[in-house]
């Protein structure tokens, strides 16, 4: 029996195998610059204040749980997915940094440098209820025109700078995320610079933001429902349409705050010991 003649470019079972593995070894070197063992031998082998550098690293996915960072340089270093459970980037550079994705249950990012940053549907729980313990630390970390969006319910982010930065996403960007919140229920925001904040429909209930300065900051439709705002400076904020039942705005600065079609403004707590309220744009 006469076998047929080879057509040119048929792929055989062996080159069909070997185009397939190419395509594998593609793929994984489109990966991550570094493995976990990588970057864990790199950081241990690193002397305290020598700041190790993982900038413009591409660490996607890793996990890189509970190790300690020593306040490495990860500028504009793409963390997607990457798993930083109980990690410390405690005073870490991550400017222009991408945490989309990440998981940040536990984490400590005190001090920390995120301006720039993106930081859109971290894992912030273990569990489908938010556990305060669980929850991370930003404390008096810089998040200049850093992008939210997600759960950081119970997280600490007081005495951190939030100038310019967008919990709102959707107001602005596009992005299709229109029917949910970001969500900023009981976390501690006492201290923080919020000014020009986009915070448009975010999830504020019982939120701690004693002393919080709120200049012209975006609140429209914002869930504030017995926050405690006391001793804040609201002043040119837009609360357009926000649910402010049981706030405690006590000493709290509004004037020229925009309150037209704002909820629960009869139940608010201290409103007689506020600053300016006759100011208010109603």
């Amino acid at each position: 029996m006469t076998r047929s003649p080879r057509l040119p470019g048929t792929i055989t079972r062996i080159s069909l195998t070997t185009v397939i593995a190419c395509a594998i070894s593609l793929t994984s070197a489109q990966g991550a610059d570094l493995s976990a063992r990588d970057v864990s031998t790199l950081l241990f082998r690193a002397a305290p204040g020598s700041h190790p550098s993982l900038a413009n690293r591409d660490l996607a996915r890793l996990d890189l749980a509970g190790l300690d960072f020593k306040k490495a340089d990860l500028r504009k270093t793409n963390l997607f997915g990457t798993d930083l459970t109980g990690a410390d980037l405690s005073g870490a550079d991550l400017k222009g940094a991408s945490l989309d994705r990440v998981t940040l249950i536990s984490a400590k990012l005190d001090g920390a440098m995120l301006d720039d940053a993106s930081m859109m549907r971290p894992s912030t729980t273990s569990t489908l209820s938010p556990m305060a313990n669980e929850a991370p630390s930003l404390k008096g970390a810089s998040l200049k025109r850093v992008k939210f969006f997600g759960d950081f319910t119970g997280a600490d982010f007081s005495g951190a700078d939030l100038t310019d930065s967008v919990c709102a996403p959707n107001n602005r960007t596009g992005f299709i995320e229109h029917i949910w919140r970001t969500t900023f229920s009981g976390a501690n925001l006492s201290g923080t610079n919020l000014t020009r904040a986009d915070m448009g429909r975010a999830q504020l209930s019982f939120a701690v933001m004693k002393g919080a300065i709120m200049q012209a900051t975006m609140l429209r439709e914002a869930d504030l429902s017995g926050a405690d705002l006391s001793g804040a400076d609201l002043s040119g904020a837009d609360l357009t349409g926000a649910d402010l039942t049981d706030a405690d705005v006590t000493g709290a600065n509004l004037t020229g705050a925009h309150l037209r079609n704002a909820k629960g403004l009869e139940t608010l707590k201290g409103l007689s010991l506020t600053k300016n309220f006759d100011k208010i744009v109603r």
